[in-house]
């Protein structure tokens, strides 16, 4: 592989900046102290992965994630956080550092397995080129899959209504 070649293609220099953005950003999401910086720098990864998605062409699914988990996910986090008034700072007695590195060493070991397993199980299937628009989606969805749409709202529905009766300050107490 030429990486002068590599370079001199935007597309290529965009996505390493993106994908730079991500791993630092996931990175200080587990290594933050304060539990809202991590909400936040999660939000920064979220949006390079709907970015990345922007680049290959599925915009259906980066505007999704866009809504879904940096529009409502990360808002619950962040009413969560402030709600339940956790303490956000850094927990000197929790510390362990002589469990850091076995742990390093494990999730890179799980992450070079699951890469090689996905890389070699799909190494020669034709990638497809058709592309779905949203709109498609959406006609199948509430088409053809109706029934189980509405039942995933009343699903989440009744979990939003548990949350309420659970964050719910009883006045009896």
């Amino acid at each position: 592989m030429d990486w002068g070649n590599w370079f001199s293609d935007a597309n290529n220099v965009v996505f390493l900046v993106v994908a730079l953005v991500m791993v630092a950003a996931s990175v200080r999401v587990v290594t933050s102290p304060n539990v809202v910086h991590s909400a936040l720098m999660l939000v920064i990864a979220l949006a390079g992965a709907a970015g990345l998605f922007l680049m290959l062409g599925a915009e259906f699914v980066a505007w999704t994630l866009v809504l879904v988990y940096i529009g409502a996910v990360i808002v619950l986090f962040l009413f969560g956080i402030m709600i339940t008034r956790a303490p956000t700072g850094r927990d000197p007695g929790r510390l362990d550092h002589a469990r850091r590195w076995p742990a390093a060493v494990v999730a890179l070991g799980t992450f070079v397995t699951i890469a090689t397993v996905t890389t070699l199980a799909f190494e020669d299937r034709p990638v497809s080129g058709a592309v779905t628009s949203g709109g498609d989606l959406g006609e199948v969805l509430f088409n053809r899959y109706v029934i189980p749409f509405e039942a995933v709202s009343f699903v989440l529905l009744a979990a939003l209504i548990g949350g309420i009766v659970l964050a719910r300050k009883d006045p009896e107490r």
